[in-house]
């Protein structure tokens, strides 16, 4: 299987024993029991499940496992080890632990799109940020590859889109989330200086090391899985945290030594929480209007996977959502329809609840308006969509 192999998801409703032993458990479509007259009768729930959604789950857990441990074609050409075993075993250990921390119920359209939320900068400050992050690769040769992120948001990577999307998808949901957790229970947050170097240092390693005290030794990093539509490399992922700001460095080596690493946080520290502030004084002028009145809009480009949401408060699938659960299902369908049709073209849904829920497909880019407007006509909405459009594309996400 490859990245742009295309992943089918069927339905079983009835299993038949006479042709396989069942493997596992089942998971089916959920239901609820009923009585009428008397008698007890299951009602399926059809329409909580989306097939766009699950295949699009499905699809991550691939990717996620391919980031981790490789191919499948890689792990069974391993000129030692390679084998159907060890295949095995990859797939055993990982999803062991991987599928417990699936949150299937917060799952929509996001994980559809599996888009990279971008953070619109002024010319100046994203200068800035791409020289630091240029230097950081001239002065650690070892370094092939970076990234900064910004409150979840991208504002730089050097990696392919394909590329990115599985590391930032990682990130955001689960890696981060975990990270700030712990540090919030430890008492860390919000942290002083934590290093020796200057006291307008905040920076620490999520990943790589969790303290640089030893004097000597190997770090318990993580190698990743990158570049599969040229020639497969495996890199160390090493994770940067200052105040909101994170990076990520794909390191070239061996072996990952504390000195090392001790060296570059000598150098990141200081510099990326100045290079922070820059960035926070340009994140503060593009907070969304969220209040309960305003139209909530969700935009996805597949040229460059840009997405940009008000209806979601985070990506991190934690239910934050600012609408029904029966507005993200009409969103979902539409989405599909226009797959399905692939022409441009633009759909308009009243609900039962007084939604109205708009779904614009043009050129490669998706865009959804939800307005909640009871007395509205469908003039009115479409001038509301195309106001909503143009702050997207004044937002230079296009």
């Amino acid at each position: 299987m490859t990245s742009k192999s295309d992943v089918t998801l069927d339905h079983f409703y009835v299993f038949n024993g006479n042709y396989s032993k069942k493997e596992g458990d089942i998971i089916g479509v959920p239901y609820v029991v009923k009585n009428k007259d008397g008698i007890d009768y299951t009602e399926y729930q059809h329409d909580e499940v989306s097939s766009s959604v699950c295949q699009a789950i499905l699809k991550q857990a691939y990717m996620r496992f391919r980031l981790f441990m490789g191919s499948f074609e890689t792990i069974l050409n391993d000129p030692q080890y390679g084998s159907v075993t060890l295949l095995k075993h990859k797939l055993d250990y990982f999803y062991t632990g991987y599928l417990p921390s699936l949150k299937l119920n917060h799952r929509d359209i996001l994980d559809i799109f599996q888009g990279l939320q971008f953070l619109p900068l002024d010319k100046i400050t994203f200068l800035k940020v791409q020289c630091f992050m240029n230097l950081i690769e001239a002065t650690f040769p070892q370094i092939k590859y970076t990234a900064f992120l910004y409150n979840d948001q991208l504002v730089w990577s050097g990696l392919e889109s394909e590329d990115m999307q599985v590391v930032y998808n990682y990130l955001i949901s689960s890696l981060l989330p975990e990270y700030l957790e712990k540090e919030f229970h430890s008492g860390s947050m919000p942290r002083n200086s934590a290093s020796p170097f200057t006291s307008s240092h905040y920076g620490k390693f999520v990943t790589g090391a969790s303290s640089l005290n030893e004097s000597i030794g190997i770090t318990k990093s993580s190698k990743v899985f990158i570049n599969y539509p040229n020639k497969p490399t495996s890199l160390y992922l090493v994770v940067y945290s200052a105040l909101s700001a994170t990076l990520c460095l794909f390191v070239d080596s061996t072996s990952l030594l504390i000195d090392y690493l001790k060296s570059l946080d000598a150098f990141l520290g200081p510099q990326l929480t100045t290079l922070v502030n820059t960035v926070a004084e340009q994140y503060s002028k593009h907070v969304p209007d969220v209040s309960d009145s305003a139209p909530k809009y969700l935009y996805f480009n597949r040229l460059n996977l840009a997405y940009k949401s008000t209806i979601h408060l985070d990506n991190r699938r934690c239910s934050n959502v600012l609408t029904t659960p029966e507005v993200l299902r009409i969103i979902t369908d539409i989405n599909s329809d226009s797959n399905r049709l692939k022409e441009d073209g633009e759909t308009i849904i009243k609900t039962m609840s007084d939604y109205w829920v708009v779904g614009k497909l043009s050129n490669l880019r998706e865009f959804y308006v939800v307005i909640q407007q009871k007395n509205a006509n469908i003039i009115e909405i479409d001038g509301n969509v195309y106001f909503n459009y143009l702050q997207i594309i004044s937002m230079k996400l296009t």
